[in-house]
């Protein structure tokens, strides 16, 4: 992106990597990839922000909590992306990222208060306040999908466990459809009619009603906005939401889909990164390097 926050290159790369160094190794590949077809020098990027799951601990320079990444938490990743692509980088939670790009591009502008809750294959939040993002004091506000839930399962169960794109294909299967079943699939066949999917997906609204029950008591929020993969099926999961949130709690803050879609993560980074990159830039043309 320029310094008007202008995307000037993009590529959109499935993820195939079967490991956390392969993975590196992709998005190296493609960054280096986008700069080339920018017509940019590469020496003139001054930053950029890398959007994951989980928590980037600053102190141990590692991502902690990216559950559905298995070694993506490993010690010196990052560092060794950095060094490789020889460009600062930042690294923030994809909900947060979210949440800022949502505020500062989409929905959520003008907002005194609001939460940006992904849904897609695991469960996070990010709230932004007063144009900042709140991260609590680790950087672990938001992580949601930690609460407790009264599952089926034997043991402790989590909230992500109950309300993910993963949950909404489990309770499908459990209510009788069959196939390779995945949440845009019983999403569609919801829209066609099939009693199984209408019933997960009303299933699923029960549950994220829940979740923005939990932000509305802690946060009151103004806007609560809802995102991710589920997230992009709101037009079937809205009313179930607000039918079912009316019987939880007298709290009630405006729903909304995100106005972004797929992009909200994209834009926050760049959101982000802007904020740095316009300082470094001044920076460097004032003492004329």
């Amino acid at each position: 992106a320029d310094l008007d926050g202008t995307l000037v290159a993009r590529s959109d790369v499935r993820n195939r990597a079967r490991g956390s160094g392969a993975m590196a190794d992709l998005l190296v590949a493609t960054a280096r990839q986008v700069v080339a077809d920018s017509g940019v020098d590469p020496a003139e990027v001054v930053h950029g922000v890398v959007g994951t799951p989980g928590v980037y601990d600053e102190r141990q320079r590692r991502v902690r909590y990216a559950m559905h990444l298995p070694g993506w938490g490993r010690a010196g990743l990052l560092d060794r992306m950095r060094e490789e692509l020889g460009v600062p980088l930042e690294v923030h939670n994809d909900a947060n990222l979210a949440a800022l790009g949502e505020y500062t591009y989409g929905v959520g502008a003008g907002s005194r208060l609001f939460a940006y809750i992904m849904i897609g294959t695991g469960l996070g939040m990010g709230v932004v306040s007063e144009g900042r993002l709140f991260t609590g004091a680790h950087g672990l506000a938001g992580e949601i999908g930690f609460l407790p839930w009264p599952g089926r399962r034997r043991g402790p169960e989590r909230l992500e466990d109950a309300v993910s794109g993963v949950a909404v294909a489990e309770t499908a299967r459990r209510l009788g459809m069959s196939g390779q079943l995945t949440a845009k699939s019983v999403f569609d066949a919801a829209r066609q009619g099939d009693p199984a999917a209408v019933e997960a997906v009303r299933l699923e609204g029960e549950r994220i009603a829940h979740t923005v029950a939990a932000a509305a008591a802690v946060l009151d929020p103004d806007l609560v906005v809802l995102g991710g993969g589920v997230g992009h099926s709101v037009d079937l999961l809205l009313r179930p939401v607000r039918e079912h949130l009316r019987t939880l709690t007298p709290l009630r803050p405006k729903l909304a889909p995100s106005r972004l879609g797929e992009d909200a993560v994209l834009l926050g980074a760049v959101a982000t990164a802007l904020g740095t990159a316009r300082d470094l830039v001044f920076e460097r043309r004032s003492d004329g390097s």
